[in-house]
């Protein structure tokens, strides 16, 4: 047996208690799999090799690849896989992998370590990244986390976990570099490379006041292209774009967005500066927000973590409450039919075309809603347009349902009689517009209840106008056919 087998080092994960994580391999033998597979070859996961037992190949993979991809391929495995993986990593990468992670797989990751390994590696975090973990971890491992920090760090973090949840507090970094507005270039650079190292960026350097007001913000690239002797004051943007501390994060990554800026100052009530919201920090913003309202959109719960490592179970616990209320809202449809059951014995081919009318007229919902969610989610639609947007949709399904009227009546005509294809035409232009006005209302009433815009998901909008779409169908029927 090979002194470098993987499998001596999951045992000792749950005890390990060295200064820093450790690439030495134990010398412990525990019996391994006959036939190890083969050194690694090009293209072959992480997690392959560590299930292969092959340090040697694990430690050339972890040199080879980025942090990033490290953390991806350790989001994919177990608990044990991703802490042995973890554990073979030097104290620098360690802490740059462990920040890629999401924060359930921190938390995963952080079970398995102990002692030094543990305390370090939660106080070598940028305190908003450590704040980030925290806000999804168990009371436990939140306790022990903020026991093992030192004073300073356990201040900055129980600050930002002070603000509310979803707000920009609770992301921003609050080790920034500000400068008084009375001082040179040169002696603003000096305190640029006194401070900075303890700043988690210097790009941007907020200017305040004796009372730590922000006045400004002038650019560390302004400051190495001026003059030693030019002011500071000369240089600063005397209006720079701001946000409160409690104001939302997802609006604030937007405003970003939408401004081009790198950082954003963050104040509180009285326009103190606290802290600098940094482009990661708002693109990791965007992209939670986004994967919530396509999940919701999609009719499911959103979930934390890596899709690959979800179980088959937790997966299918997510998307059960859904299904089983949109099963419950599809019984409208059922109750339709049976109301007009005699209008469907005096004409059965109108039965034919059940199908194809409720899907084009969920369709056309789905599409309207997911295009309102979208809109306001980067602000190009607020509650105030609600009529416009009322009157915008319903011209939109009109045309698309008279694009579709024009393909179903010649359908139609293949298969029935004139008046009945009349009949289907006329159906998909009502249901088109009426389905549109409805998906892109709700979104719109959703934001004014307080309601988050994704739950009005496409399922829901579609489950409704199915119902609605077939009692358009049967009156319709009955008007052009008289029965």
């Amino acid at each position: 047996m090979s002194p470098t087998d993987l499998s001596v080092v999951a045992p000792a994960l749950p005890a390990a208690d060295t200064d820093t994580p450790q690439r030495e391999i134990p010398q412990t033998e525990i019996p391994q799999t006959e036939n190890p597979q083969p050194e690694s070859a090009h293209g072959e996961s992480l997690q392959d090799i560590v299930g292969g037992g092959r340090v040697e190949a694990t430690l050339a993979w972890l040199d080879n690849h980025p942090p990033h991809l490290i953390a991806d391929q350790l989001a994919r495995m177990d608990a044990v896989q991703a802490g042995v993986a973890f554990r073979l990593l030097d104290k620098d990468r360690a802490l740059a992998v462990f920040e890629e992670l999401e924060p359930v797989d921190q938390q995963q990751i952080l079970s398995g370590l102990r002692g030094h390994i543990f305390r370090e590696l939660v106080e070598e975090m940028d305190p908003d990244d450590r704040a980030r973990m925290l806000r999804e971890a168990p009371a436990k491992v939140a306790k022990k986390v903020l026991a093992g920090l030192s004073p300073r760090e356990r201040r900055m973090t129980a600050a930002l976990l002070g603000y509310p949840e979803g707000s920009v507090g609770r992301y921003m970094t609050p080790e920034v570099v500000a400068l008084p507005r009375k001082l040179t270039v040169a002696q603003a650079l000096k305190v640029v490379r006194v401070k900075g190292t303890g700043a988690e960026t210097v790009y941007t350097l907020p200017v305040v006041d004796l009372g730590r007001r922000l006045t400004g913000i002038v650019e560390l690239r302004e400051l190495v292209l001026g003059e030693p002797e030019a002011m500071v004051s000369d240089l600063v943007v005397t209006e720079p774009v701001f946000v409160r501390a409690t104001d939302s994060a997802e609006k604030a990554a937007r405003l970003m967005r939408e401004t081009n800026l790198i950082n954003l100052p963050v104040v509180d009530s009285e326009d103190r500066l606290v802290g600098l919201l940094t482009i990661d920090d708002a693109v990791e913003v965007i992209e939670a927000a986004d994967s919530e309202d396509v999940a919701r959109q999609a009719g499911a719960a959103p979930w934390a973590g890596h899709y690959m490592a979800a179980g088959v179970f937790q997966l299918a616990r997510y998307r059960a409450m859904w299904l089983l209320l949109l099963l419950v809202a599809a019984t409208l449809t059922v109750s339709v039919t049976d109301a007009f059951e005699a209008t469907l014995s005096q004409a059965a081919h109108l039965a034919l075309f059940i199908p194809l009318l409720i899907g084009a007229g969920g369709n056309a919902g789905a599409q309207a809603a997911t295009s309102c969610v979208r809109a306001l989610a980067v602000g190009e639609v607020r509650v105030s347009d609600l009529l416009r947007v009322i009157w915008r949709e319903c011209r939109v399904g009109l045309v698309l349902g008279a694009m579709l009227a024009t393909v179903g009546m010649v359908i139609g005509g293949l298969f029935v009689s004139a008046q009945i294809a009349l009949v289907v035409g006329i159906t998909l232009i009502i249901i088109c517009g009426w389905a549109a006005t409805i998906g892109g209302t709700m979104p719109l009433l959703a934001k004014k209840l307080r309601i988050d815009p994704a739950v009005i998901s496409a399922p829901m909008v579609t489950t409704l106008v199915d119902a609605t779409g077939l009692i358009i169908y049967f009156t319709t029927a009955k008007l052009v056919l008289g029965i």
